[in-house]
């Protein structure tokens, strides 16, 4: 399966990185100082901000703590992360420019996490930092467009996570589901590939993104995004 786009934007945790088990690790722990249900937590957690996790489970004050305390103890877990299969190598070959990251973590974690995987500092760098909401909302995508000076349907966007995929699905974009968090087909995507490994990204002008495409190869058809 071949895309053509002007920009490619990922996701940071289980697209780049593989954090799972730090992240899992820190919220259990968190979960735990915090007397929160640990599976709820667990099940809703992955793809959105602490603080859109904590702040419906938490009273104000509590919450706020709890977003701090996560905060150091992923902190402190960030150089045990390794990058997803490819993805150091997908990103090393990448033009300059075309690319960003969009994460719901904080720029300090998100840069961490990235520097411990080896993935190149990126041009555009979204994290929850930088907008008033966050993913399942559209504005970190729009964020990502505006900076990299594309239309967000001529983006292609690497997500593992149903929010994610939802903000990037909101904004036009074309989503690429990596089946590393969750399996294949529990959100929708116009393809979905095990890691990246399975995708290169060739082009200056406009970008041709070719999947190998998982449980599938040939059966998708190619995809033209639109220009600005």
């Amino acid at each position: 399966m071949k895309l053509s786009c002007d920009a490619v934007v990922f996701d940071s945790d289980g697209v780049l990185v593989d954090s799972v088990a730090a992240v899992e690790e820190a919220w259990r722990q968190l979960c735990a100082e915090f007397a929160l249900d640990t599976a709820e937590v667990m099940a809703v957690m992955h793809g959105v901000r602490a603080e859109d996790t904590l702040g419906p489970r938490l009273a104000p004050e509590q919450a706020a703590a709890a977003v701090a305390r996560l905060a150091d103890l992923e902190q402190a877990r960030a150089p045990g992360v390794r990058a997803v299969p490819g993805a150091a190598e997908l990103i090393a070959a990448l033009p300059d420019g075309r690319w960003g990251v969009v994460t719901s973590g904080s720029r300090r974690l998100a840069t961490a996490r990235l520097a411990a995987a080896g993935i190149a500092d990126p041009p555009v760098l979204v994290t929850a930092d930088d907008v008033a909401r966050g993913k399942p909302h559209p504005d970190p995508y729009l964020a990502a467009a505006e900076a990299l000076g594309v239309a967000g349907s001529a983006m292609v966007v690497f997500e593992d996570s149903p929010s994610g995929a939802a903000a990037a699905r909101s904004i036009g974009a074309v989503v690429v589901a990596v089946a590393t968090t969750h399996p294949p087909g529990s959100f929708e995507a116009a393809a979905t590939v095990d890691d990246l490994r399975a995708v290169s990204i060739t082009g200056n002008g406009r970008l041709t993104v070719s999947l190998t495409v998982a449980g599938s190869g040939e059966d998708a058809p190619d995809v033209v995004t639109r220009s600005r």
